[in-house]
C-alpha cells in the first residue's frame, strides 16, 4: 500500500524540476513558432528536445532520454541547421507566401490538431496503463525494440526515408548548376601566358616580412610590397596590412635602443674600472 501511495505522490523536488523545466520547454515551444528567423528557431526547438530528454531520463526512461539526445537533438536538429545555414532562409522569404491560402491552411491544420491532442489527453487514463506491463515483461529495451522491429518497422522505415528524403532535398536545393563549362589546368594555365599574368605559383604572404600573417604582404628584395603574395578577395575588401613601412621603423627602433643601452653598459663598465685602478694605486 506504501509503494503504491508512492508511485502515485510527487515530492517537492519531483514539481520544483516540472514547473521549471516545463516552463523552459514551453516558451522554448513558442519561441520556435514566433520567432523571425528560421536558425532561431531551430535552436529553441533543440532545446525544448533537450528539456523533454530531461524529463524521459527523470522518470526512469533512460533509453529514451539517450535517443532524445543523441538521435533527434544531436542528429535531426543539427541536419535542420545545416540545411537552413545551407539554403539561406532569411526573414523576408519566410514572409513570401509562395502558395496561396496556406496560411489559413496551415491554421485549420494546427486548430484540428489541437482538438485531436485535448480528446487525447481528456481520454487518457492516468493511473493505469493498457500493455504496459506485457510490453515490458522481458524489459524495457527489449520490449522497446520488438515493438520498433515488429509492429511499427514500415513507420520506422518510413521516418527513415523521409529523414534521407530530406538530405537529398536539401543538397539538390543547395546545388547550382554551372552557366558555362568549367576550364581545365591546362586552359587556365594557356591563358595566364598569352595574358602575361604571372605564370609560375603565387609567393606565400608574408615573405621577407618576418610574419606570416594571410592579410601581410611580403616583401621583395628592395623592401616593397608584393600584391601577388596577398589573396585578390582580401586586397578586393581593403583588409591587407601594409606594414613595410612599420616594419622599418620599428627595427630601426630596435636598433637605436640597443645602441643605447650598449653605450650605457659599456659606458658605466669603463667607470667603474676607472674607480677599481684608482683604489688600487692608493
Amino acid at each position: 500500500m506504501t509503494a503504491q501511495l508512492a508511485a502515485y505522490t510527487t515530492s517537492t523536488g519531483e514539481a520544483f524540476q516540472f514547473w521549471v523545466l516545463g516552463t523552459i520547454a514551453v516558451i522554448g515551444a513558442l519561441c520556435t513558432v514566433f520567432m523571425k528567423k528560421a536558425v532561431h528557431s531551430a535552436l529553441c526547438l533543440a532545446g525544448t528536445m533537450i528539456v523533454l530528454a530531461v524529463f524521459y531520463l527523470a522518470n526512469g526512461a533512460y533509453f529514451l532520454g539517450i535517443v532524445q539526445i543523441v538521435v533527434y537533438t544531436g542528429a535531426i536538429m543539427m541536419l535542420f541547421l545545416f540545411v537552413v545555414m545551407l539554403v539561406g532562409v532569411t526573414a523576408a522569404d519566410s514572409l513570401k507566401e509562395t502558395i496561396k491560402g496556406q496560411r489559413w491552411l496551415a491554421l485549420l491544420c494546427g486548430l484540428g490538431f489541437g482538438i485531436l491532442l485535448i480528446g487525447g489527453i481528456g481520454n487518457a487514463s492516468l493511473k493505469e496503463f493498457n500493455g504496459l506491463g506485457r510490453a515490458n515483461a522481458n524489459g524495457n529495451v527489449e520490449g522497446l525494440a520488438s515493438l520498433i522491429f515488429t509492429k511499427y518497422v514500415f513507420a520506422f522505415e518510413l521516418t527513415g526515408a523521409l529523414l534521407i528524403t530530406a538530405t537529398v532535398g536539401a543538397m539538390v536545393l543547395t546545388h547550382r548548376e554551372r552557366t558555362e563549362r568549367a576550364k581545365t589546368q591546362r586552359e587556365l594555365a594557356e591563358q595566364r601566358v598569352r595574358e602575361g599574368k604571372h605564370v609560375p605559383p603565387l609567393p606565400a604572404p608574408g615573405v621577407y616580412a618576418r610574419h606570416n600573417a594571410v592579410d601581410i604582404a611580403g616583401l621583395l628584395p628592395d623592401g616593397t610590397p608584393s600584391e601577388l603574395t596577398v589573396s585578390k578577395t582580401l586586397r578586393d575588401r581593403g583588409q591587407v596590412r601594409d606594414v613595410s613601412t612599420e616594419a622599418l621603423s620599428d627595427l630601426k627602433a630596435l636598433e637605436q635602443r640597443a645602441e643605447d643601452r650598449l653605450e650605457r653598459s659599456n659606458s658605466g663598465g669603463s667607470n667603474s674600472g676607472g674607480s677599481n685602478s684608482g683604489e688600487a694605486s692608493k
